[in-house]
């Protein structure tokens, strides 16, 4: 069993949870979404923990193929900034967990890197900090994109059980 701690403060971020062997496909189908809130099935059932070990979130470099752009991450949608299709170099090897396991982190101050339509994109980077107020994790939450929580793997440590 496996608890993850906040960098900064030491309080636990999660419960103790268990490691799936890889990270769970993401299912972009409409008819797998709440009715009511659009949003996708958390990825990570409750109780679990996978790594991520694509890059995840800013900062963002330009896509090679501007006619035939890729998600600019392997569990998300398209970005564009001003100068075209981006793709992550951001921090690899995230530890995803379902949000509700996380249930004590609170949004940022003035929901920074909250930005999307039904909920965070998760695209703006780190939007989720720890009762301390250090930054620890990215909420992706919106209508069009995954159902999950990024835990930077620099901001936080594992106490195993």
């Amino acid at each position: 069993m496996t608890v993850f701690l906040c960098s900064k403060c030491g309080t636990a971020i999660t419960p103790e949870l268990v490691e799936l062997a890889a990270a769970p496909d993401v299912s972009d189908r409409l008819q797998d979404r709440d009715k009511k809130t659009r949003r996708a099935a958390s990825t990570v059932r409750q109780g679990h923990y996978a790594i991520d070990p694509e890059p995840w979130g800013p900062p963002y470099v330009l896509q090679d193929d501007q006619d035939n752009p890729q998600p600019a991450q392997s569990r998300g949608p398209l970005v564009c900034n001003q100068e075209g299709f981006v793709i992550s170099a951001g921090t690899a090897g995230t530890i995803l967990v379902n949000p509700e396991d996380a249930f004590d982190l609170q949004p940022l101050p003035n929901w920074e890197n909250s930005t999307g339509c039904c909920g965070p994109t998760g695209n703006e980077g780190l939007n989720r900090a720890c009762p301390c107020g250090a930054p620890v994790a990215t909420l992706a939450a919106d209508c069009f994109g995954p159902y999950e929580l990024h835990l930077d793997p620099i901001r936080t440590f594992v106490s195993s059980h």
